[in-house]
């Protein structure tokens, strides 16, 4: 049985994550903002995006590879809330 409290950290890193690629997009959008720690971001978020843009290239110029991985890790976010849910009330 997987402790209840697993699920509810699993949705807060993902959550997390969501914002490190919302902070990457921008950072993608406003050139003057970018710096050392840029590279930081892109090391973290580039893994992910990678393979969802072989899968789907861009359209009409724009990248939509950030809004299908937070689209899915926003689902895999409201099952771990679920989950942990259903674990603290049964």
């Amino acid at each position: 049985m997987i402790p209840c409290g697993l699920y509810t950290l699993v949705a807060q890193l993902l959550n997390v994550y969501v914002v490190v690629l919302l902070v990457y997009a921008l950072v993608s959008w406003v050139p003057s903002i970018r710096g050392r720690w840029t590279d930081y971001v892109a090391m973290l978020v580039e893994p992910v995006l990678a393979p969802v843009r072989r899968v789907v290239p861009p359209i009409g110029g724009l990248d939509i590879s950030f809004l299908i991985v937070i689209l899915v890790l926003q689902f895999v976010v409201r099952l771990a809330q679920q989950q942990a849910y259903s674990c603290a009330f049964s």
